[in-house]
């Protein structure tokens, strides 16, 4: 299995490469439309290859998708979190409650009540 991920990930990253060559070309990415910018007094614009612009935007993507992700599942996290505490406390309570009527037993004969009760 790990031949396959390492094969996969040279498959991948080749593909990258050659996205990456195919696409040298110079690009001149704007921040802001030209007639705002030059209300503002400020032209701000760069020069970068297209396969960076590319990767950009697909990394931006995989971010943004990311932490919308988390921010639907926190409901689903705060409920396990919660159920997780109720468990605990239950688990808690039950201990008590058998401690509490294998009081003055055998240790022995108390595993066996706890052990049949569990059936």
């Amino acid at each position: 299995m790990r031949y396959i991920r390492y094969l996969f990930m040279a498959v991948v990253g080749l593909s990258l490469i050659l996205v990456a060559l195919a696409n040298r070309g110079m690009v001149t990415i704007r921040v802001l439309p030209e007639e705002m910018a030059a209300y503002l007094g400020q032209p701000l614009s760069y020069e970068l290859p297209l396969f960076v612009v590319i990767f950009g935007g697909i990394i931006v993507g995989l971010l943004i998708g990311f932490v919308w992700e988390w921010l639907r599942e926190h409901k689903h996290r705060a409920d396990a979190r919660l159920q997780k505490r109720e468990k605990e406390r239950l688990e808690r309570e039950v201990k008590g409650l058998k401690r509490k009527s294998n009081e003055g037993k055998d240790e022995v004969l108390a595993l066996l009540d706890d052990s049949a009760a569990a059936r």
